[in-house]
Parts: C-alpha cells; structure tokens; sequence
C-alpha cells in the first residue's frame, strides 16, 4: 500500500486526482458566496494586484480575475498549475512555486491564503518562513488574509470516522488529534488504482493567539477576524472558521 512520508506528505497528496475530486469538485457556490462577501467588504480598487498562495487548480483567482482584479496564483503542485493555466488571461497568472520560498516582493495590494492552505509544515521556521512570503508580496498597506480552521471547533465536533463515495471513489476517512496536530488517514479506493493507497493528513493547531503573534513578527497588525465564510463574528467554540484579515 502506498503512502506518503510524514514530513512532505502534501507535496504527492496534493497533486493527486483523488485529492481535489474529495475537496473541491464541490461547493463551488459556497466559496463564490464567500468571495461576493469579501470583495463587497474589502472593496478592492479596479485592477488590484493579487496573490492567491496555494491556490490549487485555481478556482479562487479565476473568481478574483473574473471582477477585474489582477490575480496571481501560485502552488507546490505541478498538475494542479498545469491544469490552472488552461484559464490564463491578460489578467489571470499561475506559477509553481512554494509558498516557503519568496516571491514578488511589494508587488501586491492583497494576498489571499484559502481554505486552510497552510500548517503543513513539518517546523515552525518553515510556517514562519511561508508567512514572511505573504508579509513581504504584499506592499506597505497591502492587506493579507488568512482563511483557516478554528482548532476549538473542530475539537469539539471531530468526526473519527466517515466514508464517502464520490463518483468511482471511495474514501475512508479516519480522524484523530494531539496537543499541537489534528490527523485525517484518507483510505483511496477507484476501479482505476492498482491497490488502495493512503494518505495521512496533518495540520497544525494554530489559534488566533498564534496567527497575531506569528504575523506581528512579520511586521503585520491583525485588523478583523470572522468565524465564518458569512464574514459572521468569530467565536472560539460556535464558528467553524478562522478568517484573519492583517494588514503590513
């Protein structure tokens, strides 16, 4: 059985099929509401420049661009990128690129980080180092939001076991947690596999308390935070969402 290593187990994850079929090929009205919301409350001026860090096969930035906004959308997974490059515009850019290494440096008015597209890292340098990526693409005023999950809700709520079919697919998903990681085992299995294959998630336990100490030594102030993708108030135990809005 195939499976990943515990250090870099998103670099083979998140470049596999079954990876997006299982998160994305669903709620794309969801996250169109969220994106309505946001652009409504931040009210970007026309032709924004724009970071989407981990954006995936880039069903945000196409949004983003679609307002009118310059949008630029980097992730670590080739195939993802490959297949985000069919949508490039004038307007509309995808890049390879890790999100621990620097990019365009002042170049953005705002940098986006969805659907908890962070914490993966095997050390806290390397979650310190993919903040100062974000911190330093955007300009002096420029505004970074963090769009990720509230560890008090998900404790209280986690499911330790489910499966679920999708299409051909069949998941089974088991779910623990420690003091400092919450842990998703994802069982594959496709008429098109050989063999199962596995994959073990893990995502770090960041408060708010950690994101505000994280970003100010950054040199960025947290400004808002929202429970929710209604841009609804945050609650340590009712939301299921962390949205840290910061600005440099």
């Amino acid at each position: 059985m195939a499976a990943t290593t515990d250090r870099e187990w998103y670099t083979s994850w998140f470049n596999s099929e079954f990876y997006h079929k299982l998160y994305f090929d669903r709620d794309e009205q969801e996250a169109e509401h969220f994106l309505d919301r946001l652009v409504a409350h931040l009210k970007p001026a026309a032709g924004s420049r724009m970071l989407d860090v981990a954006c995936g096969k880039g069903r945000h930035s196409r949004f983003l661009a679609s307002r009118g906004y310059d949008v630029t959308g980097i992730d670590i997974s080739p195939e993802s990128i490959l297949q985000a490059k069919d949508f490039e515009t004038e307007h509309l850019h995808f890049a390879v690129h890790d999100m621990r290494l620097p990019f365009w440096v002042n170049y953005f008015d705002y940098t986006f980080n969805f659907f908890t597209s962070f914490g993966y890292f095997a050390t806290r340098r390397e979650h310190d180092d993919a903040l100062r990526t974000m911190a330093r693409s955007i300009h002096p005023g420029g505004t970074l939001l963090i769009d990720y999950l509230n560890v008090h809700y998900v404790e209280d709520r986690l499911v330790h076991n489910e499966e679920r079919t999708i299409g051909s697919t069949h998941y089974e998903i088991h779910r623990w947690h420690d003091s400092a990681h919450f842990y998703k085992k994802i069982m594959v299995n496709d008429p098109a596999l050989e063999r199962p294959i596995e994959h073990t998630e893990k995502v770090a336990k960041f408060s708010l308390g950690d994101f505000t100490d994280m970003l100010s030594f950054q040199g960025l102030q947290v400004q808002e935070v929202y429970g929710d993708y209604a841009l609804g108030t945050y609650d340590v135990r009712k939301c299921p969402r962390l949205i840290v809005l910061a600005r440099r």
